[in-house]
Protein backbone atom coordinates (compact mmCIF):
# COMPACT_ATOMS: atom_id res chain seq x y z
CA UNK A 1 0.00 0.00 0.00
CA UNK A 2 1.51 3.44 -1.02
CA UNK A 3 2.87 5.50 1.70
CA UNK A 4 0.26 8.00 1.35
CA UNK A 5 -3.52 7.34 0.06
CA UNK A 6 -5.00 9.02 -2.85
CA UNK A 7 -7.74 11.61 -2.13
CA UNK A 8 -11.35 11.07 -2.80
CA UNK A 9 -13.03 14.21 -4.74
CA UNK A 10 -16.67 14.88 -5.63
CA UNK A 11 -17.45 14.04 -9.11
CA UNK A 12 -20.23 17.42 -9.31
CA UNK A 13 -23.17 16.24 -11.80
CA UNK A 14 -23.53 12.45 -10.46
CA UNK A 15 -26.32 11.22 -8.32
CA UNK A 16 -27.11 7.92 -6.94
CA UNK A 17 -30.89 6.47 -7.24
CA UNK A 18 -31.82 3.91 -5.24
CA UNK A 19 -34.34 0.40 -6.44
CA UNK A 20 -35.00 -0.91 -2.64
CA UNK A 21 -37.85 -3.69 -2.03
CA UNK A 22 -38.86 -7.50 -2.92
CA UNK A 23 -39.63 -6.76 -6.60
CA UNK A 24 -36.58 -4.18 -7.11
CA UNK A 25 -34.42 -6.67 -8.99
CA UNK A 26 -37.28 -7.93 -10.90
CA UNK A 27 -38.52 -4.64 -11.88
CA UNK A 28 -34.91 -3.26 -12.88
CA UNK A 29 -34.78 -6.51 -15.62
CA UNK A 30 -38.15 -5.57 -17.33
CA UNK A 31 -37.16 -1.73 -17.82
CA UNK A 32 -33.37 -1.27 -18.11
CA UNK A 33 -31.70 -2.48 -21.17
CA UNK A 34 -28.75 -4.50 -19.86
CA UNK A 35 -29.45 -8.19 -18.11
CA UNK A 36 -28.75 -7.56 -14.39
CA UNK A 37 -29.47 -10.96 -13.41
CA UNK A 38 -25.81 -12.92 -13.94
CA UNK A 39 -24.96 -10.03 -11.36
CA UNK A 40 -24.06 -10.90 -7.49
CA UNK A 41 -24.07 -9.07 -4.72
CA UNK A 42 -21.57 -6.76 -4.83
CA UNK A 43 -20.92 -6.76 -9.27
CA UNK A 44 -21.98 -3.78 -11.41
CA UNK A 45 -22.78 -3.12 -14.87
CA UNK A 46 -23.36 -0.52 -17.30
CA UNK A 47 -27.43 -0.23 -17.87
CA UNK A 48 -29.47 2.12 -19.29
CA UNK A 49 -33.07 2.90 -19.81
CA UNK A 50 -34.17 3.72 -22.85
CA UNK A 51 -37.48 5.20 -24.67
CA UNK A 52 -40.15 2.86 -26.71
CA UNK A 53 -38.20 4.32 -29.77
CA UNK A 54 -34.61 2.77 -28.38
CA UNK A 55 -33.13 6.20 -27.59
CA UNK A 56 -31.38 6.47 -24.38
CA UNK A 57 -32.89 8.29 -21.60
CA UNK A 58 -30.32 7.89 -19.10
CA UNK A 59 -26.86 5.90 -18.69
CA UNK A 60 -25.68 4.70 -15.40
CA UNK A 61 -23.79 2.57 -13.80
CA UNK A 62 -26.01 -0.51 -12.56
CA UNK A 63 -24.83 -1.60 -8.78
CA UNK A 64 -26.97 -4.47 -7.29
CA UNK A 65 -26.48 -4.69 -3.47
CA UNK A 66 -28.45 -7.44 -2.37
CA UNK A 67 -31.51 -9.62 -3.53
CA UNK A 68 -33.60 -6.87 -2.89
CA UNK A 69 -31.62 -3.49 -3.31
CA UNK A 70 -29.78 -1.93 -6.49
CA UNK A 71 -28.07 1.39 -6.74
CA UNK A 72 -27.85 3.50 -10.32
CA UNK A 73 -24.54 5.97 -10.28
CA UNK A 74 -26.24 8.39 -13.28
CA UNK A 75 -23.78 11.01 -14.84
CA UNK A 76 -24.81 14.16 -15.82
CA UNK A 77 -29.09 13.23 -15.77
CA UNK A 78 -31.85 14.59 -14.08
CA UNK A 79 -31.84 12.11 -10.97
CA UNK A 80 -35.29 13.36 -9.90
CA UNK A 81 -36.74 13.94 -13.49
CA UNK A 82 -35.52 9.87 -13.73
CA UNK A 83 -36.79 9.01 -10.52
CA UNK A 84 -40.05 10.53 -11.11
CA UNK A 85 -40.68 8.95 -14.79
CA UNK A 86 -39.65 5.58 -13.41
CA UNK A 87 -42.23 5.18 -10.48
CA UNK A 88 -45.06 5.75 -13.60
CA UNK A 89 -44.31 2.05 -14.73
CA UNK A 90 -44.06 0.65 -11.04
CA UNK A 91 -47.79 -0.19 -11.00
CA UNK A 92 -48.14 -3.59 -8.71
CA UNK A 93 -44.54 -3.95 -8.04
CA UNK A 94 -42.95 -3.97 -4.53
CA UNK A 95 -40.20 -1.65 -4.86
CA UNK A 96 -39.72 1.95 -3.55
CA UNK A 97 -37.37 4.33 -6.14
CA UNK A 98 -35.52 7.30 -4.56
CA UNK A 99 -32.95 9.72 -5.10
CA UNK A 100 -30.74 9.56 -2.54
CA UNK A 101 -28.88 13.13 -1.70
CA UNK A 102 -27.27 11.39 1.66
CA UNK A 103 -25.20 9.35 -0.77
CA UNK A 104 -22.74 10.91 -2.67
CA UNK A 105 -20.32 10.07 -5.77
CA UNK A 106 -16.99 10.21 -5.53
CA UNK A 107 -13.33 9.35 -7.59
CA UNK A 108 -9.98 8.34 -6.79
CA UNK A 109 -7.21 7.93 -9.81
CA UNK A 110 -5.93 4.22 -9.02
CA UNK A 111 -6.65 1.04 -7.62
CA UNK A 112 -8.06 -0.01 -4.04
CA UNK A 113 -4.48 0.16 -2.77
CA UNK A 114 -4.38 3.65 -4.15
CA UNK A 115 -7.34 5.18 -3.10
CA UNK A 116 -8.20 2.71 -0.33
CA UNK A 117 -11.15 0.38 0.74
CA UNK A 118 -14.14 1.95 2.58
CA UNK A 119 -16.38 0.80 5.14
CA UNK A 120 -19.55 -1.31 5.28
CA UNK A 121 -21.71 1.41 4.66
CA UNK A 122 -20.21 2.50 1.00
CA UNK A 123 -19.34 0.82 -1.82
CA UNK A 124 -16.37 0.64 -4.54
CA UNK A 125 -16.57 0.16 -8.05
CA UNK A 126 -13.22 -0.68 -9.99
CA UNK A 127 -13.26 1.90 -13.20
CA UNK A 128 -10.81 1.21 -15.61
CA UNK A 129 -10.57 1.38 -19.41
CA UNK A 130 -8.04 -1.13 -19.69
CA UNK A 131 -5.58 -2.77 -17.23
CA UNK A 132 -2.91 -0.09 -17.28
CA UNK A 133 -1.77 1.63 -13.91
CA UNK A 134 -2.43 4.71 -15.73
CA UNK A 135 -6.09 3.97 -16.43
CA UNK A 136 -7.33 2.87 -13.16
CA UNK A 137 -9.74 4.91 -10.95
CA UNK A 138 -12.47 3.99 -9.03
CA UNK A 139 -15.72 5.52 -8.01
CA UNK A 140 -16.73 5.49 -4.01
CA UNK A 141 -20.67 6.03 -2.89
CA UNK A 142 -20.49 6.99 0.55
CA UNK A 143 -22.54 9.14 3.22
CA UNK A 144 -19.50 10.84 2.99
CA UNK A 145 -18.68 13.30 0.46
CA UNK A 146 -15.24 13.63 -1.50
CA UNK A 147 -13.31 16.97 -1.52
CA UNK A 148 -14.09 19.52 -3.83
CA UNK A 149 -11.42 19.29 -6.88
CA UNK A 150 -12.01 21.05 -10.29
CA UNK A 151 -9.00 19.95 -12.05
CA UNK A 152 -9.42 16.45 -10.13
CA UNK A 153 -12.94 16.15 -12.45
CA UNK A 154 -11.62 17.83 -15.52
CA UNK A 155 -8.74 14.94 -15.85
CA UNK A 156 -12.19 12.67 -14.85
CA UNK A 157 -14.38 13.87 -17.69
CA UNK A 158 -11.08 13.39 -19.99
CA UNK A 159 -10.43 9.89 -19.09
CA UNK A 160 -13.92 9.20 -19.54
CA UNK A 161 -14.50 10.58 -22.97
CA UNK A 162 -11.30 8.65 -23.90
CA UNK A 163 -12.56 5.32 -22.31
CA UNK A 164 -15.46 5.96 -24.93
CA UNK A 165 -18.32 6.60 -21.86
CA UNK A 166 -20.86 8.91 -23.40
CA UNK A 167 -20.96 12.39 -21.26
CA UNK A 168 -24.23 13.45 -22.17
CA UNK A 169 -25.49 16.95 -21.60
CA UNK A 170 -29.34 17.10 -21.32
CA UNK A 171 -29.69 18.03 -25.35
CA UNK A 172 -28.33 14.57 -26.22
CA UNK A 173 -30.85 12.31 -24.30
CA UNK A 174 -33.88 10.74 -25.76
CA UNK A 175 -32.21 11.42 -29.10
CA UNK A 176 -29.54 8.25 -29.70
CA UNK A 177 -29.88 4.77 -30.01
CA UNK A 178 -27.03 2.06 -27.99
CA UNK A 179 -25.66 1.28 -30.93
CA UNK A 180 -25.06 4.78 -32.28
CA UNK A 181 -23.58 5.59 -29.06
CA UNK A 182 -21.16 2.45 -29.49
CA UNK A 183 -22.19 0.85 -26.20
CA UNK A 184 -21.58 -2.18 -27.11
CA UNK A 185 -17.81 -1.13 -26.30
CA UNK A 186 -18.92 -1.34 -22.24
CA UNK A 187 -21.44 -4.15 -22.58
CA UNK A 188 -24.22 -1.68 -21.65
CA UNK A 189 -26.69 -3.29 -23.59
CA UNK A 190 -28.63 -6.95 -24.04
CA UNK A 191 -30.15 -8.53 -27.32
CA UNK A 192 -31.43 -11.52 -26.07
CA UNK A 193 -32.82 -10.49 -22.76
CA UNK A 194 -36.31 -10.58 -22.61
CA UNK A 195 -38.78 -7.25 -23.44
CA UNK A 196 -38.15 -3.94 -22.00
CA UNK A 197 -38.75 -0.47 -23.47
CA UNK A 198 -36.95 0.02 -26.65
CA UNK A 199 -35.91 -3.37 -27.20
CA UNK A 200 -37.23 -4.18 -30.34
CA UNK A 201 -35.40 -1.15 -31.49
CA UNK A 202 -32.14 -2.31 -30.46
CA UNK A 203 -32.67 -6.36 -31.50
CA UNK A 204 -33.74 -4.97 -35.07
CA UNK A 205 -30.82 -2.95 -35.45
CA UNK A 206 -28.28 -5.65 -33.99
CA UNK A 207 -29.66 -8.73 -36.28
CA UNK A 208 -30.22 -6.82 -39.58
CA UNK A 209 -26.88 -4.81 -39.18
CA UNK A 210 -28.30 -1.17 -39.68
CA UNK A 211 -26.24 0.68 -37.33
CA UNK A 212 -24.33 3.00 -39.82
CA UNK A 213 -23.16 5.49 -37.25
CA UNK A 214 -21.12 5.12 -34.06
CA UNK A 215 -19.30 6.90 -31.38
CA UNK A 216 -16.10 8.51 -32.35
CA UNK A 217 -13.64 10.07 -30.60
CA UNK A 218 -11.21 13.50 -31.56
CA UNK A 219 -9.39 16.14 -30.45
CA UNK A 220 -9.68 19.79 -32.33
CA UNK A 221 -8.76 23.43 -32.10
CA UNK A 222 -12.22 24.17 -33.09
CA UNK A 223 -14.19 25.93 -30.44
CA UNK A 224 -17.21 23.14 -30.50
CA UNK A 225 -20.57 22.24 -28.05
CA UNK A 226 -22.34 19.59 -27.79
CA UNK A 227 -25.12 19.80 -30.61
CA UNK A 228 -22.60 21.40 -33.00
CA UNK A 229 -21.61 19.78 -36.64
CA UNK A 230 -18.48 17.73 -36.35
CA UNK A 231 -15.96 19.94 -37.86
CA UNK A 232 -14.08 18.93 -41.28
CA UNK A 233 -16.50 16.77 -42.39
CA UNK A 234 -18.95 18.17 -44.06
CA UNK A 235 -21.70 17.75 -41.53
CA UNK A 236 -21.09 14.06 -41.14
CA UNK A 237 -20.87 13.84 -37.75
CA UNK A 238 -22.66 15.95 -34.38
CA UNK A 239 -20.83 16.45 -31.23
CA UNK A 240 -22.56 15.21 -28.23
CA UNK A 241 -19.86 15.87 -25.15
CA UNK A 242 -16.49 18.30 -25.12
CA UNK A 243 -13.83 18.49 -22.73
CA UNK A 244 -10.80 20.97 -22.41
CA UNK A 245 -7.45 19.63 -22.38
CA UNK A 246 -4.44 21.17 -20.92
CA UNK A 247 -3.01 22.55 -23.63
CA UNK A 248 -6.24 24.15 -24.78
CA UNK A 249 -7.71 21.66 -27.24
CA UNK A 250 -10.58 19.74 -27.25
CA UNK A 251 -11.28 16.43 -26.98
CA UNK A 252 -14.80 15.45 -28.28
CA UNK A 253 -17.40 12.84 -28.56
CA UNK A 254 -19.01 12.69 -31.84
CA UNK A 255 -21.98 10.61 -33.75
CA UNK A 256 -20.26 9.94 -37.03
CA UNK A 257 -20.88 7.07 -39.86
CA UNK A 258 -18.46 5.01 -39.35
Amino acid sequence: MPDKLQPWFALPGHAVVTLEGRDALAFAHAQFMNDSRPLADGQWQWSGWLSPKGRVLALFVFLRRGPECAWLVLPDADAQGFADALKRFVFRSKVAIDVRDDLHVSGCFGDIGACGSGGSREALIPFAASAAPTDMRMIRISEEPGVPDDDAVARWTIADLRAGIPRLPASQHDKWTPQQLSLDRLDAYSVKKGCYPGQEIVARTHFLGKAKRGLVVFTTTTDVAPGDPMPETDGNGEIVAVATLPDGTRLAQAIATL
